[in-house]
């Protein structure tokens, strides 16, 4: 009899895969590169805890972002 399919990990992966510098996330699912590399040797209750800090943090990415592009450094020397 074969044996049961071992059960799907959850994740936030979205497929966009790329770090914003400055925040150290990955820009589609919020999380850090060392999260992402042991993800799947997590266990249940720290990937829920990833999992449920995930929505914050990508608002105060996004927050932090928009500050920035509204607030450009000024270039340049003053005359």
């Amino acid at each position: 009899m074969p044996s049961p399919a071992p059960a799907k990990i959850a994740s936030p992966c979205l497929q966009v895969c790329m770090v914003d510098g400055r925040s150290r996330h990955c820009v589609g699912c919020y999380r850090t590169l060392p999260e992402i590399a042991r993800w799947s040797r997590l266990t249940d209750t720290e990937r829920d805890e990833i999992m449920q800090a995930l929505p914050a943090r990508g608002e105060r990415i996004r927050a932090e972002a928009r500050a920035r592009a509204e607030d450009p450094p000024a270039t340049g020397a003053a005359n």
